[in-house]
């Protein structure tokens, strides 16, 4: 197997080894992808929340020669071997010099040992254990085992971690028999243990967390440099807290300064008076639509009793058929609108109206309505039309709608325009 030199020492970017194996993984489009196992490696393989490292793979021929092979995935397979995977073959036996990526490296240590400490200080302030950890590529997650948490309680364990990482506390490694692990848990001195048998390794931050972990770690808590809570949702298991360490709570703060400039700059008020304006802007908001609402419902009014105007009544029934489109700068609910407007203002009418969006791939609406001395069911007749030309709706008896194909909104139209003239029998 493989020696996990990144085991002992989390800060070896390079290293020398062997090639031990070579296996060909993929082909595709005449491009290979090959996994290569190594006699001691400091590559992280994915594993316990934590991606893998990359970097490059270097073996130097006679000539002087370079053969660089770039890793693009490190991998543990169910029997514990380390394969590193890249688009270029090597040869067992060849000698190669390991580099890995410093700064993904920093980063992955500043983010997992943050969660070793963050999970430690939910336990301390809250009792909250964390029940699983994810680090992803621009913030990571743990997700805790309770239902409910404060903002206040949040400030507080975020104010706690800052003050171990201002402390400076050293981050430990060791490696104990899986019995005094055991012990160690049993006394409360250990957070967790996972299943697996024989030798664990456990990182300690001093006087403050003790866990069994295979990951890439700092050497002291200073070197996380900074903790920051992003953001708090509801999971199936508890609660998800987002976070950022280190040189991404640098970024983060950075990107949000410079969001909050601009938010600033667009208001033209200061960074402190940013909530009140935005508040001042959604009570204009709120109060815009309620005027404009009102006057749709004076266009719809008066556009209904225009439309009735213009349409005789014709056996008995006035048919009152209209496609709208977006165009005409209105939405599907006016069309709703208007077909209620018409049924409320005139007596044997009937209002089939249809609403065509600018987007041809988006569906149609259709809307159908009666005044209310007709005694048809507008939801059963939408319903069964839209049937069968592949839409879908429904309805009251005095108003129903639904959407269809575009291309299908003319001919729907005259459908139910002809159910109508058909079925429908005035007092």
């Amino acid at each position: 197997m493989t020696e996990r030199l990144y085991s002992t020492d989390s800060f070896l970017t390079n290293f020398d080894a062997v090639v031990t194996d070579i296996q060909e993984v993929s082909r595709a489009s005449g491009q290979s992808l090959w996994r290569v196992a190594l006699d001691r490696s400091g590559f992280y393989p994915t594993g316990g929340g934590q991606p893998y490292d990359t970097g490059t793979l270097i073996a130097t021929s006679r000539s002087g020669a370079e053969l660089i092979a770039e890793i693009v995935d490190v991998e543990e397979d169910e029997l514990g071997e380390v394969w590193h995977h890249t688009l270029k073959p090597l040869v067992a036996g060849t000698a190669v010099r390991g580099v890995i990526d410093a700064n993904r490296r920093l980063d992955h240590m500043q983010q997992h040992s943050g969660q070793h400490l963050l999970s430690a200080a939910f336990i301390q302030i809250c009792e909250a254990r964390t029940v699983s950890f994810h680090l992803g590529e621009a913030s990571s997650t743990i997700d805790l085992d309770v239902d409910t948490l404060t903002s206040g309680t949040l400030e507080q364990v975020e104010e706690r971690a800052n003050q171990v990482i201002a402390e400076d506390r050293p981050v430990t490694m060791s490696i104990v028999p899986r019995d005094h692990a055991e012990n160690l848990l049993a006394a409360g001195e250990l957070r967790k243990l996972p299943p697996r048998q024989g030798d664990l390794r456990i990182i300690t931050i001093t006087d403050f967390d003790c866990n069994a972990c295979g990951g890439t770690h700092v050497r002291s808590t200073g070197q996380i440099g900074g903790l920051h809570l992003r953001g708090l949702e509801k999971v199936k298991q508890g609660l998800r807290v987002e976070f950022v360490c280190g040189l991404r709570a640098a970024r983060a703060a950075r990107n949000d300064f410079n969001r909050l400039t601009e938010a600033a700059r667009q208001l033209s008020v200061g960074f402190e008076e940013v909530p009140l304006a935005i508040q001042r802007l959604q009570a204009d908001a709120k109060q815009a639509a309620k005027q404009t609402l009102k006057l749709t419902n004076e266009v719809a009014q008066y556009q209904g009793a225009e439309l009735i105007a213009q349409t005789p009544i014709e056996a008995g029934l006035r048919l009152i058929p209209l496609q709208l489109t977006a165009a005409n700068q209105v939405d599907a609910s006016y069309a709703k609108m208007l077909a209620s407007k018409i049924a409320a203002q005139a007596k044997q009418t009937i209002a089939i109206l249809g609403w065509k969006p600018e987007d041809a791939s988006a569906p149609a609406t259709v809307v159908l309505s009666r005044s209310g001395d007709l005694e048809f069911d507008c939801g059963t007749m939408l319903r069964t039309t839209l049937a069968t030309h592949g839409g879908r709706g429904g309805g009251s008896k005095d108003m129903a709608q639904g959407s269809v194909p575009v291309e299908k909104l003319a001919t729907t139209l005259d459908e139910l325009a002809a159910h109508c003239r058909g079925s429908v029998t005035p007092k």
